[in-house]
């Protein structure tokens, strides 16, 4: 990290914030900064979800949709063999000559734990890969920031990525359109 300027040399800066009025101008700026400029670390806060933002900043997609089937079809083989081992193993009762298992009737209960696996791991993987719940985020220091649950869309670029530098950033930025610019401390 740069800190070519006398008065943040002291200081802990986390990263550098812009300050852009529409949403496209937002993803157009993040899309510029990352793929031709190289910068890797990277958010957007704005006050709804934007199309083709994660794209745009570089996110990776969330692997949290094949956590959640893999323990969905953990919970319908889980749920297939308890009723095997209640009615075939443990407790065998053959009423009206109905086998030890039977499918078809084992279908609600399959269905509803092969739900209540996915519904639970989706909850909790969303929470741990989210780094819920966080308290505190240095954006939050951002002196406008309350604008960004209103009308203003933010762009974050990390003090943290190599490419980060006070004054080539922050000029980066403003070209791109950012109508405020401005460093925050961790």
């Amino acid at each position: 990290m740069h800190t070519n300027t006398p008065e943040l040399r002291d200081k802990n800066i986390w990263g550098m914030v812009a300050e852009f009025e529409r949403p496209r101008d937002l993803v157009e700026a993040g899309r510029r900064v990352h793929h031709e400029h190289g910068y890797k670390k990277l958010d957007a806060l704005s006050p709804f979800p934007i199309h083709g933002i994660d794209a745009a900043i570089g996110v990776p997609r969330s692997m949290l949709g094949y956590v959640v089937f893999a323990m969905g079809i953990l919970g319908c083989a889980g749920a297939a063999l308890m009723i095997w081992f209640m009615n075939g193993a443990d407790y065998p009762l053959v009423i009206g000559g109905k086998p030890l298992f039977a499918f078809e009737p084992s279908i609600p209960v399959m269905f509803e734990v092969t739900v209540l696996f996915a519904a639970l791991t989706a909850f909790a993987g969303m929470f741990a890969l989210n780094g819920l719940p966080r308290l505190y985020h240095p954006a939050f220091n951002y002196s406008r920031f309350g604008a960004a649950t209103d009308d203003r869309y933010l762009l974050v670029v990390e003090a943290a990525d190599p490419k980060f530098d006070i004054d080539e950033t922050r000029r980066l930025l403003e070209s791109l359109g950012a109508r405020h610019v401005e460093v925050i401390e961790g």
